[in-house]
């Protein structure tokens, strides 16, 4: 069973370090950060802002960068949450996403619509358990 949950790739989120700022590709999270790609190499140590404005409402929090790797041409960071408030409050974000994407999954499947609460009952019915031991 994987330690991190993998993150919807078409929820977008932003991290910014310092004045620059960069899309990037959020790749897991878990219970006190997560992993994200990114374009450029960021100095471990380094506190980033982390947003997700695509989600209701939207998410802004702080992280700090504990690693930085290089894959191919793009890097892959891994940040900490500030405090467990963060943490709560990101967990609860990436559900959010993960629900978003089920929607959307579900449509382009099965051309079901559904409205968010619908998406979240049956998210929670299937997903729910597996989602919250990680």
């Amino acid at each position: 069973m994987r330690r991190f949950v993998r993150h919807p790739t078409d929820i977008p989120i932003a991290v910014t370090v310092t004045a620059a700022s960069s899309g990037c590709s959020m790749t897991s999270v878990s219970q006190g950060g997560l992993s994200c790609e990114v374009a450029t190499q960021v100095a471990v140590g380094s506190m980033v802002n982390v947003a997700i404005p695509s989600v209701s409402p939207p998410y802004y929090g702080n992280a700090e960068v504990m690693w930085c790797r290089q894959c191919g041409e793009h890097f892959e960071i891994g940040l900490q949450f500030t405090d467990q408030e963060e943490a709560f409050k990101a967990r609860m974000v990436q559900q959010v996403c993960q629900i978003e994407h089920y929607k959307n999954m579900v449509f382009e499947r099965e051309g079901r619509w559904m409205d968010g609460d619908e998406a979240a009952a049956e998210w929670i019915q299937k997903y729910a358990a597996d989602f919250s031991q990680h």
